[in-house]
Formats: C-alpha cells, structure tokens, sequence
C-alpha cells in the first residue's frame, strides 16, 4: 500500500489518498477490497480517497485485490494517525517586546507538531506590503513603523492552521544611557560608585561600558575600576567619566550618557559647629526646637550634609525647626558643609550635640493664649498670659529668622502684642527662678484678604473633640471651607467648620483651610495622651494592692491634675 504524502502529520481537514498496488499484476483487470476504521462503503478501486480527514479516521488501512479466480492476501497494515492542528505561536528572536530603533530582530512562527511538512506561512504585520512565505521574518534596522502587533498561520495544499495569538513589538528611539554618582569627590583612600542603566527598566540585556575623558573610545577595564552587577562600578580616580548600554550579536549601543566629573576630596579649614535653638540639650514631647549647623569665617557659600542616629533624617539645609517633639528625634547630631564653588572642597564633621525629647513634662509654669489660636492676622491683639506660683515673669520668643528675644511689653505676668509679621514665632513663660512652660507657636498671616486656620494652640487631649474653623478678617465664619490633613483634602463643608469628636495619634499633624481660592498657612496640631487612661491604671494598681483607705485615690487624682503626663509615684501602703 502507498500514501499519497510523505507527511507523517495529518490534521483534520485535510484530504488524504491511500493507494493499494499489486507488485507483479499488470495486465490483469483487478477488484480491491478495503478494511479501514469507520467506514460502511469501502471503495473497490485501487485508491481510497478521504476528503475533509477527521479523528474518527485513524487506524489500520489493509487492501488486497482479485482477478477473475485469483485472490491475493491482504496487504501489511498501513497506521494513519490525524489529530487537530496545533495553534501556531510567533515567537521573536532576541525575545525583547521593547527594542529601539536600529536594532535587529527576527519574528518567527513555530507550529508544534508540524515538523518535516512543507508548510507555507501567511503573516498579518504592522508593516507588510510583501509579506514572506517561509517561517521566518526578519526586521533589519528596525524602526518606529515597525511597531504593531505580528501573528501567522501555516497551509499546506488546501489545509490552514488557526491564525496565532498576536504578539506586539514595540520600537523606541535610540535611548541614552543614564549616569548617577553616590558623590562627586573622592574620599581619601576611598571610592566612588557609579550606576549606569537604560530606561525603561523593563528593556533587558544591557551590558555596560564605561569611558572616560583619558580614554575617550577605549572600554575601561579591571584595571581601572572595580566592577560591580546592576551596571555599577567603584573607581578611585579623579576624572571625566560617561557610560553607555549595549547588547544583541553585533551590540546595538545606546547613546552616551551625560559626563560626571570625579574629583579628590579637599578638606577646608573652617570647622562647622551645631547650635539647638534655644539651647536646651533636653527638650519634652509636643515642644519645638530647631538644629542649627553654623559655619564661621568668610563669605563662603555651603550646602550642607547632616548624620544623625535619631529615627529622623535631618535635610540638606544649614537648619531644620523640629516641631512637635517626639522620642524619634532623640539622638545625636553634627554636620559638614561642602562648597557651593567647589563642590569637591568639604569641612570636616562637627562635633557632636546630643538632644533628648522626653515624655515626662514637671513644669509649675504654664502659658495661655487669647484668643486661643495658632494664627493671626496683622494688627490682631493678642495676649499671652503666664501662670503659675511665682510673682516675676518674663515671656521669651524664638523668631524664624533665629533670634531670641523676651517681651517687652509686659502688664504683669501678661504680654501684649499688637501683632505683625514679626511676630511670627515660638513663645514660652519663664519664671524669674528658671520654670519654664511649655512652648507654642503663633504664626501671622501677611496677606490681609486670605484667610486663617482657627486651631488650638495647645496639644489637645487624646479622646477630646475639637472644632477646627477658616476665618477672614471681614468674616469670622465662611461657608464651602477645604479642609486639608498633611496636604490631602479630608473635607469640604458647606458651615465652614472641621469637628473631630475623639481626638486619636492618626488626627496629629499639619492642618490649613482654603476659601475661594486662598489657602491660609498650616499648623501643627499635637496630641497627648489622655489623663484619664493613666487615672485607671493607678485604680486598678490600688485595687490589686488593696489600698486600705479612700485617701489613697483621692491622693492619685490630685497628683494627676498637678503633673502634664507621667507619673511615677508609691501610692498603697502595707
């Protein structure tokens, strides 16, 4: 028996001819018998025909054949195996989706199963206007237009397969590399890191070469720097130095990145030194105090660097105002400064200050605002009144622009301000023997027709509701008020008023308002614990140790109201 193709996959669909042929019988007129799967009517010619080949047709074929009084034995089984045609898949060749203009890649469609048929191949481009025939299509110097999605199919003779999935290429300009050093100036007996790498980070198989001014086309080497994976490397060297991305076989090459100079360091000789305004080396939780780093000597312009152990990183400034004091900012401070002209040219580090926010507050003084809110307007009268068991007061004030000064225009233990810009500030209450209270901040607000935040100017109470309020000098209540926590919008209401029923640690932070298009400026709002939390500890502490008389709580409750927050007292007896 002879098949009509050679192939040894036939797929649903296809039309097939099997042939039965007699070796040594020419001249006979021959009759053919068929046995195969799933048929009623074999034919009796020497050829099976099966148009439209499904499942159900495969199987054993066998034939023989007859003449007049003469039969032959059947032929050796011949196995037809048909299956459903396998979807073709397009697969690219780097297998990038992102590839930049230039480059080369080959789109490729693979039918699994079809392997040793003559398979013709149609494409569906974004940029065909011959489209090719073999397996094959390969995309030279690659460009924009070559963008789109790209899928194929397989025929032979009548036979097509399914159209593949579409896969989609994506061509980008030429894309430059980009360079970023961890320092300009070399550390003596140190090393600098450079970071090289291409955008977006989703393009793969960049490797990257490194250049500098005294080697202008040569790759650097292992011995001119230390290379590192992810496109880094250390050198110790001053110089010019650029890098650039490139991969495939031959290497497509990005375009250079910008040039970083790399030079020494040189220490200058002034020596900077951290100053805490005021100068309070230990400061309580919810007061504010601002690190200072100073330097001394000439007309020199400096950007400075800080380090610190605190949970708190501090900014490149010469200064940053810590407001709302926690534990986080305990620590130790000192800073350098770098020239502004010479970038490679740094102080030496200052000597160390160390601050220390403690949560215990045992001050006899305190100090109340009227009207009791953070900001005010110009010309706003405004008092600030300082209580406590002593008969001589003094109100001290911590400006913006870093001067400390002491209220001038004291009635008693009461300073009175007719208020401007200036006096903008942080204020406290100290006695004439040292008490001090806590600190709160007034702010004044420059431009007459925006508006103000109405807020506490004291920490307020952990579970405590509080109404925060915008106010114009003309008005003192808006309707269709922002409100905004942190910066982010928390509500628009139509009364003009913010309430917070219970207070929580989350509600602590910056609040400002706007009304019809002006914001006013922000201000902190601290939260404390509340007493009340404290008070059934020690209850419950009495309780446990079977305090024998109704004067031991009574004697808690007066110490509590005596003290801001903690307490540490032996209240049961026997």
């Amino acid at each position: 028996m002879i098949f009509s193709h050679s192939w040894s996959q036939i797929f649903t669909g296809e039309t097939i001819t099997l042939r039965c042929e007699i070796q040594g019988g020419e001249g006979k007129v021959w009759k053919y018998e068929w046995t195969a799967p799933n048929t009623n009517s074999p034919p009796t010619s020497s050829e099976y025909r099966i148009s439209r080949v499904s499942v159900s047709h495969s199987g054993d074929y066998r034939c023989r054949g007859s003449s007049d009084y003469l039969l032959t034995g059947w032929s050796d089984a011949f196995r037809l195996t048909v299956s459903f045609p396998s979807k073709p898949t397009v697969t690219l060749q780097p297998s990038w989706t992102q590839i930049y203009s230039g480059e080369t890649v080959t789109v490729r469609c693979e039918i699994q199963g079809g392997e040793g048929a003559q398979w013709t191949y149609e494409w569906r481009a974004a940029k065909l206007n011959t489209p090719p025939t073999s397996n094959e299509y390969r995309i030279i110097r690659a460009t924009e237009s070559d963008s789109g999605g790209y899928s194929c199919r397989g025929r032979r003779d009548y036979f097509f397969s399914e159209w593949s999935d579409i896969i989609t290429l994506t061509v980008s300009y030429k894309p430059k590399a980009k360079l970023r050093a961890d320092n300009t100036a070399v550390p003596v007996g140190g090393s600098v890191t450079l970071t090289c790498s291409v955008s977006p980070s989703s393009s793969s198989g960049w490797k990257y070469y490194w250049y500098t001014d005294e080697k202008s086309s040569e790759a650097l080497t292992t011995q001119d720097a230390v290379f590192h994976s992810n496109g880094q490397i250390s050198v110790s060297q001053e110089g010019l130095y650029r890098c650039r991305g490139g991969r495939g076989n031959p290497v497509y090459y990005t375009e250079d990145s910008q040039s970083v100079r790399i030079g020494k360091t040189v220490t200058a000789s002034n020596r900077p030194v951290v100053t805490l305004y005021p100068n309070w080396s230990e400061i309580y939780r919810g007061e504010t105090i601002t690190v200072r780093c100073e330097i001394h000597g000439g007309d020199t312009e400096w950007d400075y660097e800080w380090e610190t152990n605190s949970m708190i990183k501090a900014p490149n400034q010469n200064e940053y105002r810590i407001r709302s004091a926690s534990s986080s900012n305990s620590g130790n401070y000192r800073c350098k400064g770098r020239m502004k002209s010479s970038q490679h040219e740094t102080t030496e580090w200052s000597d160390s200050v160390t601050l220390t926010v403690s949560d215990n507050v045992h001050s006899a003084a305190s100090l109340t605002v009227s009207p009791d809110r953070v900001q005010h307007f110009t010309s706003d009268s405004v008092s600030l009144t300082c209580e406590g068991n002593f008969t001589e007061w003094r109100v001290r004030k911590f400006s913006e622009d870093g001067r400390l000064s002491v209220c001038r225009r004291m009635t008693g233990s009461t300073c009175n301000i007719n208020t401007s810009e200036s006096d903008t500030g942080v204020y406290w209450c100290e006695s004439g023997s040292g008490e001090f209270s806590s600190a709160v901040n007034i702010t004044v607000q420059n431009d007459g027709n925006g508006p103000i935040l109405v807020s506490p100017v004291h920490p307020v109470t952990e579970g405590a509701s509080v109404s925060l309020s915008c106010s114009l000098r003309t008005h003192k209540i808006l309707s269709n008020v922002f409100f905004y926590h942190n910066d982010k919008l928390i509500q628009n209401d139509p009364r003009g008023e913010l309430k917070i029923s219970a207070v929580s640690k989350s509600d602590e932070g910056f609040y400002k308002c706007q009304y019809s298009g002006r914001e006013s400026a922000q201000s902190w709002m601290s939260v404390k614990v509340s007493l009340i939390i404290i008070l059934l500890l020690l209850l419950y502490r009495c309780r446990q140790s079977k305090c024998k008389s109704l004067f031991s709580v009574i004697n808690i409750v007066i110490i509590i109201i005596s003290i801001d927050i903690d307490i540490s007292l032996s209240i049961c007896h026997g």
